[in-house]
């Protein structure tokens, strides 16, 4: 019989195989506990461990155990070994390394901040579909930014005046209309009605305008609603579903991912409840990690921030953009979107900050717009082009009057 003890999940001098998923935790030791207890107790509790000292046979114990390898201060790095996990499964993952672990007592506070990824892991999953190249395999935005809008009030509208609304702004040259994550299939806008009858308009406006259009429209319910409804946007000749990512759960993400791929559907990830995990700097999931889960599981866009030019908080937008879009042993990148309190006069800073590859959403910065939609369209459009050109918005607007209008308006400050 062997031991099984706390100690046994702390080596300061291990170095982790290159097939294992080290995880970055930022933590506060309780009261009267060392860093390296705490963490050791991390270790444990995220893989095989328990508080008492175990005796087991080794001749019958996989080798499962976790270890924390290197400890800074308030920071550790944890290495699972692959076979601790299901492979292809994130809801066993995050049980493992996101579960009982937040509400230890051996801690105060505990964060997942960072993953690193090994191939072991990754083939189990099988990424976006599309990622960028929804730009020009779905639109026609190359060599700029997708433009996106919600129509505003995000609910409330009916469905005549929510197609009305999509009509003007994909005129003005937005690329897609969005539902927002509260909108799926309420009485005053019914999601069969909202769903053929927005695909219509998009078949007009791009037959009248000569650019493809696009509608993400939410498909989040119950996981067999949810795949009625894909099978239904698949039917209509829609290319796109919208799905609140986080209160629907990654489990039902994956099986939505089956089904999209069966259908050729792009997936938009909302982000609607990330906050609740990643707001408080000392405690929960970081925005990055949570990224990082929703390009395995599959989606091909995901709202990741404004880097401080529009309305909510952030973490780090650029950083979290960047490994979407870097190599993850071969899976297809994800197209990050900019969403949230931008209008045209921040476009050129949110531009310079986070790049062009990128999907540029706003709404009250195009429904706002004192002469309506499609000029709040026109103007976001101008905007971009402007930016992308190396054009000045002050400059552009001389000759583009709803440009000049919305800067007139907003000027160049993020609203709060």
């Amino acid at each position: 019989m062997t031991g099984i003890e706390y100690d046994d999940f702390i080596d300061l001098g291990y170095e982790p195989d290159e097939d294992e998923l080290v995880c970055r935790f930022r933590f506060e030791p309780a009261e009267g506990m060392s860093a390296e207890a705490a963490a050791s107790r991390i270790a444990s509790e995220s893989s095989n461990g328990t508080w008492a000292a175990l005796q087991v046979d080794p001749d019958e114990l996989t080798h499962l155990g976790a270890v924390a390898f290197e400890i800074e201060g308030s920071e550790a790095a944890i290495a699972y070994p692959p076979a601790l996990f299901e492979s292809g499964s994130m809801p066993q993952i995050l049980s493992c390394i996101a579960g009982n672990i937040l509400g230890m007592k051996a801690v105060d506070t505990l964060r997942l901040e960072d993953c690193e990824w090994p191939a072991s892991i990754v083939e189990g999953f099988p990424g976006p579909q599309y990622g960028p190249a929804v730009a020009t395999e779905k639109l026609d935005a190359g060599g700029r930014p997708v433009l996106a809008t919600v129509p505003k009030p995000k609910v409330g509208l009916s469905t005549a005046a929510h197609v009305r609304v999509g009509e003007d702004a994909w005129r003005g040259g937005v690329d897609l209309l969005k539902d927002d994550e509260n909108l799926t299939d309420q009485e005053f806008n019914p999601f069969e009605d909202r769903l053929t009858e927005s695909l219509a308009a998009r078949d007009r406006i791009a037959e009248s305008t000569g650019e493809r259009k696009g509608y993400l429209v939410n498909v989040t319910a119950e996981t067999t609603a949810m795949l009625e409804r894909v099978d239904r946007v698949a039917e209509a000749g829609g290319e796109f579903v919208m799905v609140d990512v986080i209160t629907c759960g990654w489990a039902a993400v994956q099986t939505v991912r089956r089904r999209c791929e069966r259908h050729g559907l792009a997936i938009h990830a909302h982000r609607a409840m990330h906050a609740a995990f990643d707001r408080l700097p000392h405690h929960g999931v970081s925005m990055r990690v949570l990224a990082q889960i929703a390009r395995l599981c599959g989606v091909d866009h995901i709202h990741t921030g404004t880097a401080g030019l529009g309305k909510l908080e952030n973490e780090d937008t650029p950083g979290i953009n960047a490994w979407l879009a870097a190599d993850c042993h071969g899976m297809t990148p994800v197209l990050p979107v900019a969403s949230g309190g931008l209008h045209p006069g921040v476009v050129d800073r949110l531009l310079e900050t986070l790049g062009t590859e990128l999907i540029v959403q706003a709404g009250g910065g195009i429904h706002g717009h004192p002469d309506g939609t499609h000029a709040g369209a026109r103007a976001l459009r101008a905007a971009v082009e402007a930016s992308v050109d190396g054009v000045s918005l002050e400059r552009r607007a001389e000759d583009h009057e709803p440009l000049a209008v919305a800067l007139e308006k907003w000027g160049s400050e993020a609203p709060r």
